[in-house]
């Protein structure tokens, strides 16, 4: 049985733990919180970063979401999340890092640290300033993101894929922390709602981070 070491709002734990049920994949939850840099962890993971999955019986550890994406891609028939034509999957990778990179760096980043690091581990109130920009470009973000689901199904194309997953565990984390202005963003909006539908949505939805409240309507697939 693989163990996955996050924290519930991890976006990339998040991300492959959307992948993995979609592909029916079985896994442990391990709480780790990187910010108290464990020996134990840090062994793992030089980085300190979450995700880390391991198979302790086959002694197999994988680091970095991404890599472990493309594991299970490589390793699991079915249910493919990279898919299509060279083209299709390189528009994947693209959606993939411009969430993991773009958006974690001015929307999701900046509102863990002032909503929950500082309150969790520096027990100081949040910097009113960097929530309006992180707020001010998540909604910049979803402009793009109505942009393309106005010219696709689905955000990298005509099926569900990697970049789909990954939208959805920064915009879920982005969401549970107060940081999502949905008002004028219907495009966006049905997208999400659908994907919150989802069987392996609902473990996420429910998980609540200590000190940290998500709105009211944050489990609601209707909201």
């Amino acid at each position: 049985m693989w163990q996955l070491y996050q924290f519930p709002l991890c976006p990339f734990s998040r991300k492959i733990r959307l992948l993995l049920g979609e592909k029916g994949v079985g896994y442990e939850l391990v709480r780790e919180s990187p910010w108290e840099r464990r020996d134990e962890f840090v062994d793992l993971n030089p980085a300190g970063r979450t995700p880390v999955m391991v198979d302790q019986e086959r002694g197999q550890v994988l680091i970095d979401s991404n890599a472990i994406a493309e594991y299970f891609e490589e390793t699991v028939e079915g249910k493919a999340m990279i898919n299509g034509t060279a083209a299709n999957r390189a528009e994947i990778r693209r959606l993939v890092a411009w969430f993991d990179q773009d958006f974690y760096f001015e929307v999701t980043g900046p509102l863990l640290f002032e909503r929950m690091q500082k309150r969790i581990v520096h027990r100081q109130p949040p910097d009113g300033g960097a929530l309006r920009e992180a707020m001010k470009a998540a909604n910049q973000h979803l402009d793009y993101v109505d942009y393309l689901i106005d010219h696709r199904t689905w955000l990298a194309g005509a099926t569900m894929s990697l970049a789909d997953l990954t939208a959805a565990a920064h915009i879920s984390v982005a969401d549970y922390l107060g940081g999502i202005d949905w008002t004028g963003h219907e495009q966006t909006k049905g997208w999400y709602s659908g994907l919150k539908s989802r069987p392996s949505f609902r473990p996420l939805l429910a998980e609540r981070m200590e000190i940290v409240t998500p709105p009211k309507y944050y489990e609601d697939v209707d909201f």
